[in-house]
């Protein structure tokens, strides 16, 4: 993965168009800026029950936005990353209706967890109040079968996207062609989605248990034998976001955003300096993304919360929560929890632009700390302009995430590149880019409080950070190092 600030985008909501119209804009308004592009769900089809993350079919590009030959044309350009929805998969997929017209006569029988393939026995209610749940309810559905009898699946999320069985010969084959198809069109890049949940375990958590780093292990060495590097999307207690990054390629620093807002908001830069003394230099930095801005990532251990503290106490976590959703003039509330019809538990819904009060200093502050910190940046797109909340399209669907899943029309992205806040934001993004020092060693700096300094050495020459978090203002500064230091 090349060392430059990546972009994540839906293909048709930049610009509105198709994989050539996105390969175009990356060659022209957003030349220069990005080494790499992580290309949301662009799979048939891209507005099912979840924004494409609930494939009917995973090796077929939505012909709306073009085909596999238009993925090469754009890979050719720009490192390409796809997702693997590793999960689950449509209700509406062939394979589904196959099996559920035709039972076990199916080919594709075995396919779908069934309650009774980790339940032979039957469930306690011990067993079911232990299975960790990212929404309210069981993850069950009934469904009824051509011949009238009737099956409980496991759906972890909503009742359309149906849990494949992973280590079943069919669920095992079903991954493995969809890596082939990615690195056939040129794809070195994948990241499994929603992959802790996809091993269960009666009378466990079914979440992150020993036997999921284990299927994570042997599913990377099947991509990396393709050439493929993983990214492990996890939301999770931030001690296992340590213990996962010490067995894959990648893993997402999700508890960055969180703490960065604590950070401007509180203008207290201690946990976000003891985090960054922890965590795993083999992540990929967000301050955004498809989803909410996630809580879980900082709070104490869910399973052992007297045990095992977050990065900040109960109190400064609630506090946070309420800081966002006044700094959002309540529309994040709005989107958050009950108001919004997927209940994601751990996550809060609004833009990282208005999550700060549409303050353009804060936001350069956060842009900033997020380019020093090792790892490789990624920007979503609405936060590389600055977006502000979808009030409009978050009415219309009822979806919370909608919120910060804006359609920008060409129009809208010209208008907002020429924003001072965005200008300047291009011109941070360029600087990680190219600066030789982001090559060298980085070091935190020791700094008084309301305060966060780092910096990066390369021979004698280093770039300085400096970010005074009360004011919520940040400056760089280009320097010359003793040549003793510098090594």
């Amino acid at each position: 993965m090349k060392n430059q600030v990546q972009l994540i985008t839906y293909v048709d909501r930049l610009g509105g168009g198709d994989l050539d119209a996105l390969r175009t804009l990356l060659g022209g308004e957003l030349k220069g800026l990005f080494g790499g592009v992580h290309l949301l769900p662009f799979f048939h089809p891209i507005d099912g029950a979840d924004a494409g993350f609930d494939p009917i079919d995973h090796t077929l590009v939505d012909p709306r936005l073009g085909d596999w030959s238009a993925i090469r044309r754009l890979s050719a350009d720009v490192d390409v990353m796809a997702d693997v929805i590793v999960n689950h998969m449509s209700s509406d997929s062939p394979q589904f209706q196959d099996w559920r017209a035709r039972g076990d006569a199916s080919p594709y029988a075995g396919l779908f967890l069934t309650y009774d393939a980790v339940f032979p026995q039957g469930a306690r209610e011990a067993d079911l109040m232990a299975i960790y749940r990212p929404r309210p309810g069981l993850p069950f559905a009934p469904v009824t079968l051509g011949d009238g009898s009737k099956r409980l699946l496991w759906t972890t999320f909503t009742p359309q996207q149906i849990d494949i069985a992973v280590h079943h010969p069919q669920g095992r084959a079903y991954l493995d062609g969809i890596l082939q198809t990615l690195a056939d069109s040129g794809i070195r890049m994948v990241r499994l989605d929603a992959v802790g949940y996809a091993i269960k375990k009666a009378g466990a958590s079914s979440f992150m248990m020993p036997e999921t780093f284990a299927f994570i292990g042997d599913f990377a060495a099947r991509a990396r034998a393709l050439g493929i590097e993983v990214l492990v999307e996890i939301h999770a207690y931030y001690q296992r976001q340590i213990e996962i990054a010490r067995q894959v390629d990648w893993v997402y620093d999700f508890a960055l955003p969180p703490l960065v807002l604590h950070a401007l908001h509180a203008g207290d830069g201690a946990p976000l300096a003891r985090w960054i003394g922890l965590r795993p230099s083999n992540a990929l930095t967000v301050l955004d993304t498809h989803d909410g801005i996630g809580i879980i990532d900082i709070g104490a251990d869910a399973a052992d919360r007297e045990g095992s503290p977050g990065l900040v106490a109960p109190e400064q976590l609630d506090a946070l929560v309420e800081r966002i959703h006044d700094a959002s003039g309540g529309q994040s509330r709005l989107a958050t929890g009950a108001a919004a019809s997927n209940l994601d538990l751990y996550q809060v819904n609004c833009t990282f632009y208005d999550a700060l009060g549409r303050d353009d200093g804060a936001y350069l502050a956060a842009r900033a700390i997020q380019f020093f910190l090792p790892g490789v940046p990624q920007v979503y797109y609405v936060g590389l302009l600055a977006g502000e909340n979808d009030m409009d399209l978050l009415t219309r669907s009822g979806v919370g995430r909608d919120i910060n899943r804006h359609h920008y029309t060409p129009g809208e992205i010209t208008q907002a590149l020429q924003r001072p806040v965005v200008r300047a934001l291009c011109d941070l993004i360029r600087l990680r880019n190219t600066h030789p020092a982001f090559g060298g060693r980085f070091e935190l700096l020791p700094t008084a409080a309301g305060r966060l300094s780092m910096r990066w050495c390369l021979d004698v020459t280093a770039l300085r950070l400096d970010v005074d978090l009360r004011q919520r203002v940040h400056t760089v500064v280009e320097e010359t190092v003793e040549a003793e230091h510098a090594r």
